[in-house]
C-alpha cells in the first residue's frame, strides 16, 4: 500500500489563520482576565463584609460587657470592694471557656469602653475594636468623639488613628490660625501607611475575641519565626533549668497590648526569663521596650516566691549580632552573684545566633525556588539533661 502524505498548508493559507489563532488566543486572555478582576472584585468585598460584620459584633459586645461590669460595680459600696477578686475569678472562668479575648486585662478594657462611651447608639460602626481601644488613650471626650467621628469618615486604618492621636493632630489643628499647612502635612505622613487590606487571619484581636488558637505565630515574619524555634530548642537543650512557658505572650498596659517572643521560667533561679528577638539594627527604643517588659512581668505575672524577672534582647541583624541582659534597678547584685552562674552567657548566646544565621542563609541557598526550604532541627551537642 502507499503512504499518504500529508497535504502542504500554503503560506498564504498560514498568513490568514495565524493571525485568527493570534487573536483568538488573545481575546481568551483578555477573557480569563476579565472574569478574574471580577472574582476578585467579589471575593474582596465578601471579606470586607464579613470582617465589617465580626467588628460590629465585637464591639457591641465588648460595651455590653463593660455595661455589666460597671453596673456590677456601682451596686453598691459592700460589692465594690470585693468587685476586683470577682472580676479577677470571672476572668479566669470567661478566658478558660472563650480564650485570651476575654481575660482580665480585657475585661478592663471593655469597663473603660463603657466609661467613655456610654451611648452605644453613638458608635460608629465603621470602627473596629482596636480603633476604640486606641481611641481610650485620649483623656479629654471632645478630642476622643472627634477623632472617632474622623477616622469613620476618613477611613482611617488603625495605624492612621493611632499616628494621627501620637502628634495630637486635634489639638494642633484646634491651636492654629492656618489649619490647612497642618492638614496637608498631615495627609502627607498618612499617604506613607500604605492602605494595604486589613487581614482577617493576622489580627490578633479578632482571632483572640473568636477563640481562634495560634495567634501568637501569626505575628513572626519567617526569619523570626525560623530563630525562634532555634533558640526554643538551644535553651532546652542546655540542661540548666529552663522550662519553656509561652511564645508570643501577650502583655497589656491600660492602653496598648505587646507580645513577648519567648518566655521561660528557670526552675533553679525561680525566676522568668524573657527572650525578645530583633531582626534590625538595636535602638535605645528597644531597651527600653524589654526594660518595661521585665517590669510588667515583675507586677503582673510574677508571685511572691519567684525571683526578679529577666529580660534578654537578642538582635541578629546581618552580620551584627548583639546580646543585651535587662535587670530592674536593685536587682544588678542577685543578677552578678547568682543569675549568671545560671544562664548562658552573652557569648553563648552570640554565638548561637550566629550559627543560626548560618544555618538558615545556607538552607535557603540550596532550597529551589518553586519549593522552600524546610529548616532541619540543628544539630548541637548537648551541655547537660534536657530541662
Amino acid at each position: 500500500m502507499k503512504k499518504k502524505t500529508a497535504k502542504k498548508v500554503s503560506p498564504a493559507v498560514t498568513q490568514i489563520v495565524a493571525p485568527v489563532v493570534r487573536q483568538s488566543s488573545q481575546v481568551a486572555q483578555e477573557n480569563a482576565g476579565s472574569l478574574l478582576a471580577n472574582l476578585r472584585a467579589v471575593i474582596l468585598e465578601a471579606r470586607r463584609q464579613a470582617i465589617t460584620a465580626v467588628d460590629v459584633v465585637q464591639v457591641r459586645t465588648c460595651w455590653v460587657v463593660g455595661r455589666h461590669i460597671v453596673e456590677f460595680e456601682q451596686a453598691g459600696q459592700t460589692r465594690a470592694a470585693y468587685g476586683k477578686a470577682v472580676l479577677a475569678q470571672v476572668s479566669a472562668q470567661l478566658t478558660a471557656e472563650f480564650g485570651k479575648g476575654f481575660d482580665a486585662s480585657n475585661l478592663r478594657y471593655m469597663r473603660l469602653f463603657y466609661q467613655a462611651f456610654p451611648n452605644c447608639d453613638a458608635l460608629r460602626h465603621e470602627l473596629s475594636w482596636t480603633h476604640y481601644r486606641l481611641l481610650l488613650r485620649v483623656d479629654s471626650a471632645t478630642a476622643r468623639d472627634w477623632y472617632m467621628n474622623e477616622a469613620a469618615t476618613q477611613n482611617w486604618n488603625t495605624r492612621a488613628l493611632e499616628r494621627q492621636i501620637g502628634t495630637l493632630y486635634y489639638e494642633r489643628l484646634l491651636t492654629s490660625k492656618d489649619r490647612q499647612p497642618v492638614r496637608d502635612e498631615a495627609a502627607e505622613k498618612l499617604a506613607e501607611i500604605q492602605a494595604t487590606p486589613r487581614q482577617f487571619i493576622r489580627d490578633p484581636v479578632l482571632l483572640e475575641f473568636l477563640g481562634l488558637p495560634g495567634t501568637g505565630k501569626l505575628l513572626e515574619s519567617n526569619l523570626e519565626h525560623a530563630l525562634i524555634d532555634n533558640l526554643q530548642a538551644f535553651l532546652l537543650e542546655l540542661g540548666k533549668g529552663f522550662a519553656f512557658v509561652a511564645r508570643q505572650q501577650r502583655l497589656s498596659t491600660e492602653t496598648k497590648d505587646f507580645y513577648i517572643d519567648l518566655v521561660f521560667y528557670n526552675y533553679l533561679l525561680k525566676c522568668f526569663v524573657l527572650f525578645d528577638l530583633k531582626t534590625r539594627e538595636l535602638t535605645h527604643q528597644d531597651i527600653g521596650q524589654m526594660d518595661m517588659y521585665v517590669r510588667l512581668y515583675d507586677d503582673q505575672r510574677r508571685s511572691p516566691d519567684d525571683g526578679p524577672t529577666v529580660g534578654i534582647i537578642l538582635c541578629a541583624h546581618k552580620d551584627h549580632t548583639v546580646v543585651r541582659y535587662s535587670v530592674l534597678h536593685g536587682n544588678e547584685q542577685i543578677f552578678a552573684s547568682k543569675y549568671k552562674l545560671i544562664l548562658p552567657s552573652e557569648e553563648e548566646l552570640r554565638a548561637e545566633l550566629l550559627r543560626e544565621q548560618a544555618l538558615i542563609a545556607e538552607q535557603t541557598l540550596a532550597s529551589s525556588p518553586e519549593k522552600p526550604a524546610t529548616l532541619a532541627k540543628p544539630k548541637r551537642k548537648k551541655k547537660g539533661a534536657t530541662a
